[in-house]
């Protein structure tokens, strides 16, 4: 089967060996759509060796094959899937059923295969633990800053957005009133939204060096707020800033409970409900929900549909500068 791979800093499409068997508690997809994370498959690009690494994460498709003691999903269904190295920008997949979350005819599965990304933004916004009335900035407005603020807005945290690229802030306005591409407007805005107290978090979807962001993020908090980091960001900062407002500052792992965990994972051991409310498998499921409900809306931010076979001509896209935001790979 087809597969999209990276080797020596090059993307390859190569064939590899279909998964033959499904487990116990996984199910077999075969995948209509596998959408790109940009930053963390531009980090694989780039550190790539002489070792062939197959990429992706999040996709969509119908499922083909049920393992035993598998509930709730059935042959012939969609579901969105999470999860490396299980969910792969491959033609097929065996995924644990733990990292699957049934999609409803009416969405699109297109949208629907950013369900590892959904995922990621919403442990995002429960690592900040946000509560009913207060307020965040989101940094960094590529795709997962974008679901981040798009999400927030639906529950109705008071949210602004912020980028040194004027395109996404633009295009961020679409769905919430206050995005930014000059530092001093934000500044201002943030003072009027929290009635100069301070926003309550910081989200960080932004890459690179840290140390000049997070101190700012630090003026832009209030008395013992968060600043919570999602992107590949170095946190260097300084602690006199962090002192003077008994600060937190937070690292979101990937999609929630579970991640990395093989038990959950490979074994298919869901956590109690009552002990581990949402679990990467449930904040997935939560995606699919914001989208069959219209509370959020995906599709006007998928620039580009790629054929599989064409895969390797997606990520020139990304870059310094680009504003090119979601790319799905389209399977036949």
């Amino acid at each position: 089967m087809k597969a999209v791979a990276t080797i020596h800093g090059q993307v390859i499409v190569d064939q590899v060996d279909q998964p033959e068997v499904t487990p116990s508690g996984h199910v077999r997809i075969r995948t209509e759509y596998s959408a790109v994370s940009p930053g963390t498959e531009m980090i694989f690009i780039r550190q790539a060796s002489g070792r062939k690494v197959v990429m992706g994460y999040s996709a969509v498709g119908i499922v083909e094959q049920v393992g035993e003691h598998v509930q709730g999903i059935a042959v012939g269904q969609r579901v969105a899937c999470y999860g490396a190295p299980y969910v792969r920008h491959a033609e097929f997949l065996n995924v644990p059923s733990n990292l699957t979350a049934v999609v409803p005819d009416h969405v699109d599965p297109q949208e629907a295969a950013f369900a590892g990304l959904g995922a990621i933004a919403i442990h995002a916004l429960r690592v900040a633990d946000l509560r009913f009335g207060e307020s965040a900035v989101v940094v960094g407005l590529g795709i997962l800053g974008q679901l981040i603020a798009q999400i927030a807005n639906a529950a109705a945290y008071p949210v602004a957005g912020y980028d040194l690229n004027a395109v996404r802030a633009a295009g961020m306005r679409g769905y919430i009133a206050h995005a930014y591409h000059n530092q001093e407007q934000l500044e201002e805005h943030i003072q009027l939204m929290t009635r100069g107290h301070g926003v309550d978090s910081v989200i960080l979807c932004a890459s690179g060096p840290g140390e000049e962001l997070i101190n700012a993020s630090m003026r832009w908090i209030r008395d013992r707020g968060k600043i919570v980091i999602v992107g590949d960001l170095a946190t260097t900062y300084s602690r006199n800033a962090m002192f003077g407002k008994e600060a937190q500052v937070l690292i979101s792992r990937a999609g929630g409970p579970g991640r990395y965990d093989t038990s959950y994972e490979l074994e298919n051991t869901d956590y109690p409900i009552g002990f581990v409310r949402w679990t990467e498998g449930r904040n997935m499921a939560e995606y699919i929900r914001l989208l069959a409900e219209g509370r959020i809306a995906v599709k006007s931010l998928i620039s580009h549909v790629v054929p599989v076979d064409q895969a390797s001509t997606a990520y020139a896209r990304y870059g310094p500068g680009s504003s090119t935001l979601g790319t799905v790979f389209k399977y036949a």
